[in-house]
């Protein structure tokens, strides 16, 4: 079952300067491929003239090992975006991006100057980082009679839930939101409730 995790909360923007060269970091929420990618192309519309936009990203748990992506930008292969997906991995939040805009400062870092720079200045950025808890949830269908309405209503209440739609007609058609963990007692409360007849089922 999948636990509650921390998610990114709010946009960071924090400068180091290393041997000359300016490394500034930005770190925002970022849930998709696509949200990344168009905090990209910010950056790169606000440092046009940067050496290197260096990229890292995470779009759900710390430790999924599918929503990720990073890129070197120019800078030699693995010095910039792998040390800093490994910041983010390592910071276990979630849901959040970093991109590090370079302007070089005349002298040469070397592969590992590169990989502390890059990853350093993720890490100091990543102090500033306020988080949030995400619960993950699931959709659940189910009908009910007008009289069971409230009961229904309050154990999704208690469970921390939400009503995303409710459709009125001889029976009342509702699709709900719950936290994954919670689901199992809900489903058993409604049973209890009205001797077996109300059960969830996945959404369609």
């Amino acid at each position: 079952m999948a636990k509650p995790y921390q998610i990114a909360a709010n946009n960071v923007v924090d400068e180091t300067i290393v041997s000359r060269s300016r490394f500034i970091c930005f770190i925002s929420p970022c849930s998709s491929h696509e949200e990344a990618k168009q905090q990209l192309k910010k950056c790169q519309q606000l440092h046009p003239q940067a050496s290197h936009h260096c990229y890292a990203f995470l779009t759900g748990r710390p430790e999924d090992s599918q929503g990720y992506g990073f890129s070197d930008d120019g800078e030699p292969s693995g010095t910039a975006g792998r040390p800093m997906l490994s910041v983010l991995q390592g910071s276990d939040i979630g849901e959040l991006s970093a991109i590090v805009v370079r302007y070089f400062g005349g002298t040469k870092l070397g592969t590992g100057g590169l990989q502390r720079a890059y990853g350093g200045s993720v890490r100091q950025a990543l102090l500033l980082l306020a988080t949030t808890t995400k619960v993950p949830m699931v959709e659940q269908q189910l009908t009910c009679d007008y009289g069971q309405i409230n009961d229904v209503l309050y154990f999704v209440e208690q469970a921390k839930g939400e009503i995303i739609q409710q459709d009125f007609a001889a029976q009342i058609a509702l699709v709900i939101a719950l936290p994954e963990a919670q689901l199992i007692k809900v489903k058993q409360q409604l049973q209890t409730l009205s001797s077996g007849l109300l059960n969830l089922r996945d959404k369609d």
